[in-house]
């Protein structure tokens, strides 16, 4: 399992934002194999986590065309700086 870590500074978040960020969520579950996907803004921070099986089913979804104009609008209005990390997870346990 594969763990995309996104995180941001926010410059402005307008409604079309949110409208960009629940379809994004579903079509990274419903059509790239993400497991989970979560993110929470606090203040001007920002932090994106999905879980995915596959390297490539990530690289699938970064290259999906709704993807990349979500991306475009990020760079031009939504956020003042962001870095995306991909890690392995290595054990993942949960409470009852």
């Amino acid at each position: 399992m594969y763990l995309v870590i996104f995180k941001a500074i926010v410059n402005s978040l307008d409604d079309d934002y949110s409208t960009m960020a629940q379809q994004l969520r579903d079509l990274a579950i419903n059509s790239y194999n993400c497991v989970e996907f979560n993110a929470v803004t606090e203040g001007s921070n920002e932090i994106a986590l999905s879980y995915w099986h596959s390297l490539e089913d990530i690289k699938q979804w970064k290259q999906d065309k709704l993807h990349l104009k979500a991306q475009e609008l990020g760079k031009a209005k939504w956020y003042r700086d962001y870095s995306v990390e991909i890690t392995q997870v290595l054990r993942s346990y949960k409470s009852i």
